[in-house]
């Protein structure tokens, strides 16, 4: 009995320590979200006390309509959204099949090109951000105007120089191969011996066996695609085809208001967190199936 109420209490005090952690860890939503209905002045005189993290003071909802009328938020959102899903969604197929195709064939070169791969890790994406500017620059493309179509060079300001070069990423092939390479394969001779060709195979065997594989990569894929910032900065200058980052610079331009950028940053920040809300326990089952079976 006395071991049972130590096991209990020592439970309850985990259960504390993790409640205190989640709290600690809330505060900057709880910080940004209350100080969306404030204004300047009062963000201002809070900061440092309690007062700023609670609901208390000149609250309204001012700042969302100020920031409807200084940034096209409809028009930025859905770019995020049609970028992040295209990304995610092609990400998913190319980087499974290169993944599958360094796991389960057997062909010279594998080991080589999976080390090559690996190594693209260990190169900041901005080292070569002003290389791609220019190579993407004279890329071939098709322009519509006046109902005909049109050669012509250049990516700048489309969706495709926001899209194409993320899709493939070396993480989520060494993933997916090490994922793959734990499924017997066994299972592939059977699948041979029944007339099925490899592409079948990873359609119909390998794929269905991997959700936890696919769902991490989708959801290691989905953050830094909607957090994009410094490549649609060099490469877009279209309004239109801007993610919703880009939209911060638009308050630092004239003069800085933090109550509109409080309920920016709150905008674009809800629909990740309904995201996660909404598949947390999917989020959480997922990277733990995938650690333990890669």
């Amino acid at each position: 009995m006395a071991e049972h109420a130590l096991r209990r209490r020592r439970r309850l005090w985990i259960y504390l320590a993790m409640a205190g952690l989640a709290v600690f860890f809330l505060f900057p939503l709880v910080f940004m979200f209350v100080s969306s209905l404030k204004p300047d002045g009062q963000i201002l005189s809070d900061v440092g006390g309690w007062r700023a993290f609670l609901p208390v003071g000149d609250i309204s909802l001012r700042n969302y309509s100020g920031v409807f009328d200084r940034v096209p938020v409809g028009r930025f959102l859905l770019n995020s959204v049609f970028v992040t899903a295209v990304v995610v969604g092609a990400g998913l197929v190319v980087n499974s099949m290169a993944g599958f195709a360094l796991s389960r064939l057997r062909w010279t070169g594998r080991g080589v090109v999976l080390s090559i791969i690996i190594a693209t890790l260990i190169v900041p994406f901005e080292t070569i951000a002003v290389p791609m500017v220019y190579w993407v620059s004279q890329l071939p493309t098709l322009v519509f105007q006046n109902g005909i179509v049109q050669y012509d060079f250049g990516w700048l300001d489309s969706y495709e120089v926001q899209i194409v070069p993320f899709i493939a990423n070396g993480f989520s092939v060494f993933l997916f191969a090490q994922y793959f390479s734990t499924i017997p394969t066994a299972i592939d001779e059977a699948a041979r011996i029944d007339g099925a060709g490899w592409f079948t195979i990873y359609r119909k065997i390998a794929v269905p066996l991997s959700g936890p594989a696919f769902a991490t990569v989708a959801i290691l894929t989905f953050l830094p695609a909607w957090n994009q910032y410094l490549w649609p900065s060099m490469v877009v200058q279209d309004e239109n085809l801007r993610p919703v980052m880009v939209g911060m610079q638009y308050f630092f331009q004239d003069n800085t208001a933090w109550g509109e950028i409080m309920a920016y940053t709150s905008m674009i920040t809800l629909p990740v967190l309904v995201v996660f809300l909404a598949f947390q326990r999917a989020f959480v089952s997922s990277v733990a199936a995938s650690g333990v079976k890669g």
